[in-house]
Order: C-alpha cells, then structure tokens, then sequence
C-alpha cells in the first residue's frame, strides 16, 4: 500500500480508533478486555501515557486504517523488554495495515533500546496474527491452555511470543 503512512496518535484520532476498537472487543476473538468498556473507560486502555506510545496508519486521505501501541511490557526491571498491541479496523484488513505497524512498532521498539519484544496474549485461534508474528521472528515461548475465551471457539490457548532485538 504505497499511500500508507505511520504517524504517532493524537487525542484528536481516538474517536476513529475507538470506532474499530469496540467493533473488535465486541467480535470477542483477539482481546481480553472488559467488555463493558465506554469510549471513555477504553482510551486509558489503548492511549497509554510515556513512556508507552500509540501510532496509526492513515491512507492519502487521512482515513485510519489501524492503530498499534507499544511501550515497556513491564516497569523497573523488566523495562528492557517491550511489548506492542495491534488492531486493524476490519473494514480495512488484507491489505499489509498489520504488518506494516508491526515492522514500525518493531523498528521503533529497537532504536528506542530494547534488549527483546513480549507478545503476553496472542489468542492461539487468531492464525492471521500469529502467523504474522511468526513471520516476522517471533517464536511462540508457551501457551497458556484455555486461557482466552473466545467467543466462537470457547477456552483456547493463549500464547505468550517473543522476538530478541538486541543486546
């Protein structure tokens, strides 16, 4: 997609997010958050504070294809290793969006001086996600057996991926 470009959010895009955002929540395949989320209640959930960071992929139109988020997987002394969140509206899936927030949030995620990525959640039914990943150097570490309940499979696995980035 030669017109997509990356750019950080602004407070201005989380109508645009949130008007896929809750589509996805509610479809129950991929996110484990509360399913009682408002507009209001979700921003914190997506819009997080530094020294996390969330982008959006916008076409030549400024249409938002997808969002990404990403930022230390955990505080103090596991600061090192990051982690990321994806989500492409659905109406736009199919046309590289994903893997292209993928390869910034990965890109970003390295020039800012993480030692590795950590994936905590991937739905193990979500096969596009997961084979993007893999395609992208992330090895599936474990999976948490019925750990997600999905709401077309019922408890499947969650599995916990990682990618080394470097030192």
């Amino acid at each position: 997609m030669s017109d997509l470009r990356i750019r950080d959010a602004t407070e201005a895009d989380w109508p645009r997010i949130w008007a896929f955002f809750e589509r996805i929540v509610a479809d129950g395949e991929s996110y484990a958050f509360p399913e009682d989320l408002t507009e209001d209640t979700a921003q914190p959930w997506w819009m997080e504070e530094s020294p996390a960071v969330t982008v959006v992929a916008v076409d030549g139109e400024d249409r938002l294809l997808g969002s990404a988020k990403t930022g230390p997987n955990r505080p103090g002394r596991g600061s090192h290793i990051a982690t990321a969140s994806f989500m492409v509206d659905p109406d736009h899936g199919g046309r590289g969006v994903g893997r292209a927030l993928a390869e910034h949030v990965v890109q970003r995620a390295t020039s800012a001086g993480y030692a590795g990525m950590q994936f905590n959640a991937v739905v193990e039914t979500n096969v596009v996600a997961v084979s993007l990943w893999q395609s992208l150097g992330f090895e599936i570490l474990a999976t948490v057996p019925g750990a997600f309940d999905s709401a077309r499979h019922g408890r499947v696995g969650l599995h916990v991926m990682y990618r080394h980035l470097q030192g």
